[in-house]
């Protein structure tokens, strides 16, 4: 490829990278970072993994900590509407501008890595592109504090070259099990590889299995440890006729009543729950005083698109992209308990690496859900109809999502309820459509 002189162009040299290397290696990264000045040297960061809850916990603890005033950069992944999503400072993404001048400053560095990588799995992937274009960047603007998003597992992620304030654990369930490994245990110690010595660990709810890897690493780093139900607790209050969550939330001697989010799910709640004591270790390590009475207020701003999105009201039309076995248990659980007495329709598509049988497993034991499956213009391939269990041969399948939809939205009554969930991408895809 030639000289990059549009933003296009920049996207192109990107997405023209290999996503992945047979053998993971951090070698190429820190080289990478050298070659740039290792500007991830000069930032505070934090550091949050996790099968799912990355997106979420990062938004809650932007906007605590936006809420007090510091300026905060966020690295997160995949985006929703545009790619420059990915790298934002204080809730806005950076500009068309700047993805070209990042791009023009690293191209040299990668072409050098290319030839110095030949022979040992070929030269940064695309997302070693990205995550050293963030650092470039973050440590020309030096926000207060950096969050940065793991891209997949933690122990050879790009981003874990990183010396954090603070390691987050979100959850840790079967995902990417073709590179994490094919049990939980593999993948627990896989996202363990973030903890560091001497640095907080902050985690949501685990398996026992998964809790005994994850305090051993722990243990073995000197790195104080707090986990959900055991650290810190939050118990969910009704609200009736709220679209949201409302909690009380206890940490140490801090206390914080009728705390509400605007995101949907139980699952918020725990998020929400792990955000906020990042915050609140993060802030003991620079002030004794924390606001309890302000941190209402900034949680319920927070906002996350395609987490339980709301984009219509009658019928009642909604976003999710539960990507996974974990994340449609969750969804289930959401519309088992808040929406029991609609009936529902769900349209799904799945990307083929996934335990798509089982997703599906999991929204057909509710009764009031009728399911449509469809695919879209996806990364990867989605699954087919000849993959799916035999069980399956009577749900009603599309190729084409914009049939599904209006089929469905021109049989549904104003009570009814629409959820569109199954792959993030899925629902990107299908936001611009709303949008």
């Amino acid at each position: 490829m030639g000289k990059v002189s549009n933003y296009e162009e920049a996207l192109d040299f990107i997405h023209g990278r290999h996503k992945f290397v047979k053998y993971p290696t951090l070698k190429r990264m820190r080289r990478f970072a050298e070659l740039l000045g290792n500007p991830q040297e000069k930032l505070s960061m934090i550091h949050v993994t996790g099968t799912n809850g990355k997106g979420s916990v990062t938004a809650y603890l932007r906007d605590l900590l936006l809420g007090e005033g510091y300026d905060v950069g966020t690295f997160t992944s995949p985006f929703i509407e545009k790619f420059n999503e990915r790298i934002s400072m204080n809730g806005k993404m950076v500009s068309d501008e700047t993805i070209l001048s990042l791009v023009q400053e690293v191209r040299p560095v990668v072409d050098q890595l290319d030839i110095e990588f030949k022979e040992a799995g070929g030269g940064p992937t695309e997302f070693e592109v990205i995550t050293a274009m963030m650092f470039l960047y973050f440590s020309k603007h030096q926000p207060d504090f950096l969050i940065v998003e793991v891209g997949i597992g933690g122990t050879y992620d790009a981003t874990n070259i990183i010396q954090p304030l603070i390691s987050v654990i979100t959850s840790v369930g079967m995902d990417h099990m073709q590179i994490l490994g094919n049990t939980l245990a593999a993948i627990a110690e896989n996202k363990a590889g973030i903890i560091k010595k001497n640095v907080p660990v902050i985690c949501g709810k685990l398996l026992p299995e998964v809790q005994d890897i994850i305090k051993q690493k722990s243990e073995s780093m000197n790195a104080d440890l707090y986990l959900f139900e055991r650290d810190f607790f939050a118990t969910a209050k009704q609200l009736p006729n709220f679209w949201g969550e409302t909690f009380d939330y206890r940490f140490k001697d801090h206390l914080l009543k009728n705390a509400q989010i605007q995101m949907v799910g139980d699952y918020q709640i725990e998020n929400a729950s792990v955000a906020l004591t990042a915050f609140l270790v993060l802030l003991e390590q620079r002030s004794p005083f924390v606001p309890m009475n302000q941190l209402n207020r900034y949680l319920r701003r927070t906002i996350w698109p395609g987490r339980f999105e709301k984009l219509v009201d009658e019928p009642l039309i909604v976003l999710d992209g539960a990507h996974n076995l974990p994340a449609m248990q969750g969804i289930s659980r959401t519309l088992k308990t808040k929406f029991n007495s609609r009936k529902i329709y769900v349209l799904l598509a799945v990307l083929k690496d996934k335990q798509f049988n089982e997703m599906i497993a999991e929204l057909e034991k509710l009764p009031n859900v009728t399911l449509v499956l469809t695919t879209f213009d996806a990364p990867r391939a989605t699954f087919k109809r000849e993959e799916l269990d035999a069980k399956w041969a009577n749900i009603s399948m599309y190729e084409k999502w914009n049939d599904a939809l209006l089929t469905l939205i021109n049989n549904m009554e104003a009570d009814d309820m629409l959820l569109i969930t199954g792959s993030l991408y899925f629902v990107s895809e299908v936001r611009k459509y709303f949008k």
